[in-house]
């Protein structure tokens, strides 16, 4: 596992770049060989090639990970894959390429695997647009879903998330000279003064809906009235209906100064995984896991999101957080515990088997 764990985070991976995507699913599609006899499918797309291995027609578990990453070409030069004691660190190796490792030894452990499939993804990290249809579809087709997103602290299983999405505000004004006629002007960053606090003010704490502008820009030089600015928004929901007022209200910001304009673009793109959609898979489980006497195993609820949202919304029983043990996801901090690895791949391998089963 550690061998092949390093050749897949020495082979960099960013999203939104093919070249190296596609190196990497290929990559992929050779361990699946080397360890379950069997090749997967790479599948083309405009964000980067999916890997998807099916044991046979007839699965009725789909195990869902990713294999882009946010760092950059040539982050890997920088820090490549190393191992200290029982640390393993590189880029992505906890988001998620160690989980892919273990998932693909999970399988090749159990006899039952031929009735599970794995879709390892290109686009996760930037909204996966390329690859929300076919998840959804493979997840509806199979009937049970787990995710490979690393595990919570601890090795905390993740049975809950927060929708996502990502707003941008763009205000309109007019330039004109700061100091000889402002008045001439429209000054969109005093638009954009105005607009923050009420953008802020859509947030709901009570129902855990977060709503925080997090990048704004205004101006081109000091002695110019600002004709542009904009703001990005954040935006984390765990109530489904929050989704609908949260686009509503933003949708219906209005300017307030005289003359300025405002477009506003984006949407929650991942709804809300609530806890009901995971209950009967974590409840298998932590079956499986007393019976590995895995100690300690609870499932939390968290605030970003993954694949595991999408399929949830579809009304597939979700699972998430069954890849690998450690910390510091898109940091240069990021490692994963390699005494973890076999006890994980072990747990994943259990509870496909156990939904197969059943």
């Amino acid at each position: 596992m550690l061998a092949q764990l390093e050749r897949l985070v020495n082979t960099e991976s960013p999203s939104l770049n093919n070249e190296r995507l596609e190196e990497s699913a290929r990559v992929i599609a050779e361990i699946f060989t080397e360890v379950t006899g069997k090749a997967p499918k790479i599948i083309s797309s405009a964000r980067g090639p999916h890997v998807h291995w099916k044991g046979s027609e007839q699965t009725n578990v789909l195990i869902v990970g990713h294999h882009d990453t946010v760092f950059p070409l040539g982050e890997v030069a920088k820090r490549p894959f190393s191992r200290d004691g029982d640390i393993a660190r590189g880029p992505g190796i906890f988001d998620m390429k160690a989980g892919i490792v273990q998932a693909i030894h999970g399988l090749s452990a159990i006899p039952d695997s031929y009735h599970v499939e794995m879709l390892i993804t290109a686009d996760e990290e930037v909204g996966s647009y390329a690859s929300r249809e076919l998840i959804e579809q493979r997840a509806i087709a199979t009937g049970a879903v787990l995710v490979l997103e690393p595990s919570a602290d601890g090795g905390a299983l993740k049975i809950a998330r927060k929708g996502v999405g990502t707003f941008r505000v763009d205000i309109g004004g007019r330039a004109a000279h700061a100091g000889l006629e402002p008045e001439k002007g429209i000054n969109a960053l005093i638009e954009l003064a105005t607009q923050v606090q009420r953008i802020s003010a859509i947030a709901n704490p009570n129902l855990g809906t977060t709503v925080t502008p997090t990048v704004a820009s205004a101006g081109t030089t000091e002695n110019v009235v600002p004709a542009m600015a904009q703001i990005v928004v954040d935006v984390r929901v765990v109530v489904p209906e929050e989704k609908d007022r949260v686009e509503r209200e933003m949708a219906a910001l209005t300017p307030t100064v005289a003359g300025a304009t405002i477009t506003v673009s984006g949407s929650i793109n991942r709804p809300p995984m609530h806890e009901s959609a995971s209950a009967d898979l974590f409840a298998v489980a932590l079956k499986i896991a007393a019976e590995m006497n895995i100690e300690g195993m609870n499932g939390v609820a968290v605030g970003g999101g993954s694949d595991g949202n999408f399929t949830a919304a579809v009304g597939v029983p979700t699972l998430d957080g069954l890849g690998a043990v450690g910390g510091g996801a898109h940091a240069d901090s990021e490692h994963v515990l390699i005494s973890k690895m076999g006890e994980r791949a072990a747990l994943l391998a259990g509870v496909a088997r156990a939904l197969v089963n059943r």
